[in-house]
């Protein structure tokens, strides 16, 4: 995930700010111990969820939602609709919609490139 994540890039908020859900306090508290000061976690959920994941695996499982979230030192964001394009394997040209909830929604509907591609070439040698 580290090749696609742009520190640089999306719109930040402080870890700790007022209305801030308990429960991500906690897993960005997990996240810290297990993996440092930059990680990527599961912005609801459990499993990985409870800890976050480094940033040297690849990432979970992107569904029509936006639900990872890039945590940075004191600040965090979500995944960005063109990052998770990058980390699903589309080319950089490919083209998402402005808006926000319909670029995750056709991205978590989506197959990899990468997996189609890898189907497609085991069809053709099996046939």
């Amino acid at each position: 995930a580290s090749r696609f994540v742009d520190f640089s890039a999306g719109r930040w908020s402080q870890i700790d700010r007022p209305g801030r859900s308990p429960r991500t306090i906690e897993r960005i508290r997990n996240g810290r111990k297990s993996f440092g000061a930059r990680f990527i976690a599961p912005y609801y959920g459990s499993g990985s969820g409870e800890t976050g994941r480094s940033l040297q695996r690849p990432i979970g499982t992107l569904t029509t939602r936006a639900r990872w979230a890039v945590v940075d030192g004191d600040r965090m964001r979500m995944v960005s609709p063109v990052e998770g394009r990058a980390l699903m394997g589309f080319p950089d040209g490919y083209q998402l919609p402005d808006n926000v909830a319909t670029a995750w929604h056709l991205l978590g509907n989506a197959v990899c490139p990468p997996v189609a591609r890898d189907v497609v070439e085991a069809l053709r040698q099996a046939a």
